[in-house]
């Protein structure tokens, strides 16, 4: 598999929102150096725990600080813009960076109800998506009645982050897809997988692509690399309590606060899901989950509160993987 890194510029306790988005121009320059792929960033409105809402504004930094990897979103959520908006800024960033940016699409609304009623998103207006990645498609390619501009003579690779039925509608367009989250661990996703490659319909000669989007980190041992994901695993547990994504905390801290059972199974069962352990241990369950998925590229989407441990594990993935 090809290796990639997703930074969703998350925020620590008793540090600024400044500070998190310089570590994520950091892990980026980082990231070339150590030969990743891609670097992608994510699009989150008015969250706590991630300091940047605005993709294509954080990439034109990350593009400027590096020469070589891919930068792309993972994704920016397009029923929240006007699909030739969009076009227009990423085709802007592949004139500053030619030949670099993957423009990579989702669906979300919004985290809680105060967010989608200030993305004007609170109603149903029908569900245009498919409609909309046409539209998009066609800016980029030069081919909608609208020219966007600037004109470029390439087309943005559009990626598409898909569950469920959004792997239906990858296969029809003939688009990559990027699947993560809970459907990883389902029962049906292999079966999803092959549905989505025995239905793709290619579009200018495109083929099916996968990549799987987890949590990855490596440390020394397995115990040291569970502690690293368990900032995380407690953001994810107290969110689902207070409606809230917090910014991380130490493992210090965590391990000084009282948890009740319902945090403590919640916090369990995301340290299972990550794949957090030894160099050995995250070579063996990656091998399984390529077996599993035939996935083309691994979008690493791992964070933790100890930066300089977050650069090391990227470091230590990038050798299992070489």
């Amino acid at each position: 598999m090809k290796l990639s890194l997703l930074d969703r510029s998350r925020t620590r306790r008793q540090a600024s929102d400044a500070e998190a988005l310089a570590a994520t121009l950091e892990r980026a320059a980082a990231a070339e150096r150590l030969g990743y792929e891609r670097f992608w960033v994510a699009e989150h409105h008015a969250v706590a725990g991630i300091a940047s809402g605005s993709p294509a504004v954080l990439l034109a930094a990350i593009g400027a600080r590096t020469t070589r990897i891919r930068i792309g979103s993972g994704g920016v959520m397009l029923p929240l813009h006007q699909p030739l908006v969009v076009a227009e800024q990423f085709l802007v960033l592949d004139a500053l960076h030619p030949g670099r940016v993957d423009l990579g699409l989702g669906r979300s609304l919004g985290f809680t109800a105060p967010v989608r009623r200030a993305l004007r998103r609170d109603h149903e207006d029908g569900d245009t998506f498919e409609d909309d990645l046409t539209e998009l498609r066609a800016y980029l390619e030069r081919t909608a009645e609208v020219t966007a501009r600037p004109a470029t003579g390439r087309a943005v690779p559009m990626h598409l982050l898909a569950t469920g039925r959004g792997l239906e509608v990858a296969a029809r367009l003939g688009l990559p897809v990027v699947v993560g989250g809970p459907i990883l661990d389902s029962d049906e996703l292999p079966a999803a997988l092959a549905t989505y490659r025995r239905d793709f319909r290619p579009h200018r000669g495109s083929s099916p692509r996968v990549t799987v989007s987890l949590d990855v980190l490596v440390a020394t041992d397995d115990t040291t690399a569970r502690e690293l994901a368990l900032p995380e695993a407690w953001a994810m547990a107290v969110s689902r309590q207070t409606g809230e994504f917090p910014p991380l905390e130490s493992v210090a801290a965590i391990r000084g606060t009282a948890w009740s059972n319902q945090v403590r199974r919640r916090v369990e069962a995301s340290l299972d899901r990550a794949v957090a352990g030894s160099p050995a241990t995250v070579r063996r369950r990656l091998d399984a989950l390529a077996e599993r998925t035939g996935a083309d590229e691994l979008l690493a989407s791992s964070s933790t509160h100890d930066r300089v441990a977050l650069l090391e594990s990227d470091r230590l993935l990038r050798e299992v993987l070489a």
